[in-house]
């Protein structure tokens, strides 16, 4: 299994809320976001760790991650889903634990999570979070079966569930991430409707809350969701 963090973004959101550090160094706890991933991998059992960083980050990502078994991939990209593309070009073959640099969740809930992932990648292609905690001002839906099957992407099914941005990808996902950006799909959320689409196999993982770092507030939510672990 292989980590890939994903941290091509801008931050504008963040930064329109006075928040002036990247999301990737953001301090969380007194820690920089991305080591907070790059640890979290690492914690999990990856047998590598790849950050696909926007390319005038790489410098400052490197030193804050200060890892030099970390591979530090300098992108210039559009979207996540051509920052995911580039950072699994820049990996070897095999199972994928991507997560985007702004998620946060407790150590207990990322380590449950891989866990059920592992064995729920023996029977598809594609695994993702999922939470019932819906805080996006864009959120991507997911329709979710009973038996933990996702149905569809961008919709919402009997349950509220919305992706956290967290995946494991097994080597037909990684192909079909490629193959979208080949064809045009612009966005991750794009990405994923099309492995629906296209008859992958993709299953859910639920974690009872997940943060992602938009904005000011999301920090403040960030914090108090993994106090205890700063105690």
């Amino acid at each position: 299994m292989h980590g890939l963090i994903l941290a091509g973004g801008e931050g504008s959101r963040l930064a329109a809320t006075g928040v002036t550090v990247p999301k990737a160094l953001v301090p969380i706890g007194g820690r920089a976001q991305v080591a907070r991933m790059v640890a979290a991998c690492r914690r999990v059992g990856c047998e590598t760790v790849t950050c696909a960083v926007r390319e005038d980050l790489a410098v400052a990502v490197a030193a804050a991650i200060a890892d030099s078994r970390v591979q530090v991939v300098a992108v210039r990209t559009p979207t996540s889903l051509h920052t995911l593309v580039a950072g699994l070009r820049a990996i070897g073959t095999g199972d994928v634990l991507c997560t985007l640099v702004d998620t946060v969740m407790p150590a207990a809930d990322w380590d449950a999570a891989h866990r059920d992932a592992l064995v729920a990648l023996g029977n598809a292609d594609a695994v993702v979070a999922v939470t019932p905690f819906v805080a996006d001002e864009s959120p991507l839906w997911a329709d979710v079966s009973r038996d933990g099957t996702v149905r569809a992407f961008g919709q919402r099914g009997t349950r509220a569930l919305v992706t956290g941005g967290v995946y494991w990808f097994g080597p037909a996902a990684r192909v079909a991430a490629s193959s979208a950006v080949d064809s045009g799909v612009l966005r991750l959320r794009g990405f994923l409707a099309g492995l629906i689409a296209g008859k992958h196999r993709v299953r859910a993982i639920e974690v009872r809350k997940i943060v992602d770092v938009d904005t000011n507030a999301d920090l403040d939510a960030a914090l108090a969701l993994i106090g205890r672990e700063l105690a």
